[in-house]
């Protein structure tokens, strides 16, 4: 039983959703401090041939809150903002309606928490994709701990054996050292991100929105894709 565990993240890129096709369970971390101007409330897509950044605008009170407690700020219309940017900038892709229709969930009002609007955007693109996995919360599980004790306690909770990682954490686990006992095997992840057929890039853009995948090259393409 492979299990991996992420932050919520905004519109996530294709390695992202690697990551939930290769786990049995996978978990969002969504009680630890939030970090602004962070892949929790932004990410990357194509505008005019050129990255650009599509960033929710969020409420905070202190700098200790956790993702959990986040709103947006609805004072400000930028779910509006975000649909019309990718219906303009995607509007000549050869998939555009598929890929607007997943990113349509942001428009939904009743979704007012951060960690609430990324979770069902991903759970969407998850299972357009085909994507099955178990996907829980943190912070329902009533685990703490030091970051990596953590995530191994978390593993032999859910009875997993394996922990997959993204290799940006590589070094920070082999720092904590908590994985040393063997209790939990610890993996990292391989994804190339290979390119794909861009329309409007001059030059190929790499680790933008899976949103941008699926817009050149379909959902079936992007299935593919995520799997390598």
């Amino acid at each position: 039983m492979r299990c991996v565990i992420m932050q919520p993240t905004y519109m996530p890129w294709a390695g992202y959703l690697h990551l939930i096709d290769q786990a049995d369970v996978f978990v969002f971390l969504d009680d630890v401090q939030f970090e602004k101007q962070s892949w929790q409330n932004r990410n990357r897509v194509l505008v005019q041939g050129a990255p650009h950044w599509l960033t929710v605008p969020v409420l905070r009170q202190h700098l200790s809150d956790r993702i959990l407690s986040i709103a947006v700020d609805d004072a400000q219309p930028w779910r509006r903002k975000h649909l019309d940017l990718l219906r303009s900038s995607y509007a000549r892709h050869p998939h555009v309606e598929d890929m607007l229709a997943l990113a349509s969930v942001i428009a939904d009002p009743q979704r007012t928490l951060l960690c609430d609007i990324n979770m069902a955007v991903i759970q969407a693109l998850s299972a357009a994709l085909g994507l099955e996995t178990r996907f829980l919360r943190s912070s329902a599980l009533g685990i703490d701990g030091p970051r990596s004790q953590r995530l191994v306690d978390i593993c032999i909770h859910l009875d997993c054996d394996q922990y997959l990682s993204p290799n940006g954490a590589r070094d920070y686990l082999a720092e904590d050292g908590a994985f040393a006992s063997g209790r939990v095997q610890l993996a990292f992840q391989q994804f190339d991100a290979k390119q794909y057929a861009q329309k409007g890039a001059p030059e190929f853009v790499s680790h933008l929105s899976i949103l941008d995948v699926i817009a050149n090259i379909g959902l079936q393409g992007a299935r593919q894709y995520v799997r390598g």
